[in-house]
């Protein structure tokens, strides 16, 4: 990606919280590389080299500044820009698949060779995929780090390294200093034995009261809850169960802290990256409203709500189940059949929160339990059972591959699976920011003014939102919304098969 020197130069003086993330400035003369809101005093122009993100800069050799954190930072919106592959590539590396599959299984899943991705990531990221996957690590780490709950062994292997000495390789070679000197050298919060606490950033602005109306409209019962401000929900990793609660730290401080028992320490940067997905952290909302602004009647509904998201997935599998039990019915049908199928085919948990009973099933549970008389047809309970089989065995995987149109059209070809389903999965269970399910009767009736507009003049209208129709479709959705009093989303018009 190019970066202008004079406009981040500008941009570096002014301190402006707004830049903060987009680039990241290296000082020759010191060696260290911070972010456009650091305290310390701006170095002379001839001096500073600017990079898109963390990883280029330490892949040139400088390191992170103690003072502004770069691990820190919000998600680089200049990943966000990259073409869709690479965007793609760095989804997985935030999922952790690059370190638990090989840099050849992780090209495989872009439909690429290993060469042709590290390629891809020198021109666009600046560095290549296992540089950024070691940031992700080390900087991970470095959050851990003043929590004094978590052993430092614990902590090397919850960011994912092999083993504690490369860990300690990792970290000194980033931070010039051991993790155990660094520990040494901050003030450390009060321990806490039942939970540990992870400080997620986020660029503003961020409607939250929102997300945590549409989060509490659709919560499985038993596995989430939405509750005095705080998302709460159980959690399964590997053999530990466990729990998050997720809220705002507070009022004009741009982070999320999310609470976890101890139970999860193991699996702490799945738990941050699912948070991170969940709440769509990684957006970039200023330049999305921006680009869906361009068209008139979408500027006043960006203009209302300007910090909207797109939430995610805590896994795309909960999603699509909750796709194919929504065809055709309302939101708070559907929830509650979600929950009667959370009763049957859940595994019981244990929690300090009274509504949260269950773990959410898996594939396999699903595919196995008896859904006999839970209020869906016979026919939608079959497709959702051979759905959930093939995703057990492995016959079907929920992950984009190719184009965003190849994704959707994969999905279309399992029988019980039409439109409407395949684009909500692909919008929210596999963050494809352009998805955007046509046939929706909420987005037929935002556009059409209260009477259900052409699916053909739906698709018209969303292509001057391209390339993120998703956003725009939870614009219409909220807009909807605040006109029936209820929550954003309704049917959709589904084809059968």
């Amino acid at each position: 990606m190019h970066l202008d020197p004079a406009v981040c130069y500008r941009a570096l003086a002014s301190r402006d919280a707004r830049f903060d993330g987009r680039f990241f400035t290296g000082v020759v003369t010191t060696g260290v590389y911070c972010r456009p809101v650091c305290p310390a005093r701006t170095p002379a122009a001839a001096n500073v080299r600017f990079y898109p993100c963390a990883a280029a800069a330490e892949a040139e050799g400088f390191r992170p500044c103690r003072r502004c954190r770069p691990d820190a930072a919000p998600g680089t919106p200049a990943w966000q820009g990259a073409p869709v592959t690479v965007a793609r590539g760095l989804r997985l590396i935030r999922d952790g698949v690059l370190d638990e599959e090989g840099i050849d299984r992780f090209a495989a899943r872009l439909g690429l060779g290993a060469r042709q991705v590290r390629r891809l990531f020198e021109a666009h990221v600046g560095a290549s995929p296992a540089e950024v996957a070691r940031l992700r690590r080390v900087h991970f780490a470095r959050t851990l780090v003043d929590d004094p709950t978590l052993r430092l062994t614990d902590i090397a292997f919850a960011a994912g390294f092999q083993s504690v000495r490369q860990f300690n390789h990792a970290f000194r070679q980033t931070f010039k200093v051991s993790p155990r000197e660094l520990r040494r050298s901050t003030t450390v919060r009060t321990r806490d034995e039942a939970t540990v606490t992870i400080r997620l950033s986020f660029r503003p602005p961020l409607d939250l009261d929102w997300l945590f109306g549409l989060l509490r409209g659709r919560a499985a019962p038993g596995v989430e809850s939405v509750v005095e401000g705080e998302y709460r929900r159980t959690v399964a990793l590997g053999e530990a169960r466990g729990w998050i609660a997720v809220t705002r730290v507070r009022e004009g401080e741009h982070v999320l802290a999310v609470r976890a028992s101890t139970t999860l320490a193991p699996y702490l940067m799945r738990v941050a990256s699912s948070v991170r997905r969940v709440f769509d952290l990684d957006a970039d909302p200023v330049s999305i409203g921006r680009a869906l602004s361009s068209e008139r009647g979408m500027a006043a509904r960006v203009r209302k709500r300007p910090g909207l998201r797109v939430p995610g997935a805590w896994q795309p599998w909960e999603i699509a189940l909750r796709a194919i039990v929504g065809q055709q019915v309302s939101v708070a049908a559907a929830t509650t059949i979600v929950g009667r199928i959370v009763a049957r085919a859940g595994e019981p948990a244990v929690t300090p929160f009274d509504e949260l009973t269950h773990v959410f099933p898996s594939p396999a549970d699903v595919a196995a339990a008896d859904l006999t008389n839970i209020g869906m047809p016979g026919r939608r309970i079959d497709t959702l059972q051979r759905f959930a089989a093939s995703l057990a065995s492995g016959a079907l995987m929920l992950e984009s591959k190719g184009s965003y149109e190849d994704t959707v059209r994969a999905l279309c070809e399992f029988p019980g699976i039409g439109p409407w389903t395949a684009e909500y999965i692909a919008l929210r269970a596999l963050g494809e920011p352009d998805a955007f399910p046509a046939g929706d009767l909420g987005l037929r009736k935002a556009l059409g003014n209260g009477t259900p507009a052409p699916e053909r003049d739906v698709l018209r209208a969303a292509e001057a939102w391209r390339p993120w129709r998703g956003y725009a479709a939870m614009h219409l959705w909220a807009s909807e919304s605040r006109k029936a009093k209820a929550a954003p989303e309704s049917r959709g018009t589904e084809s059968r098969k």
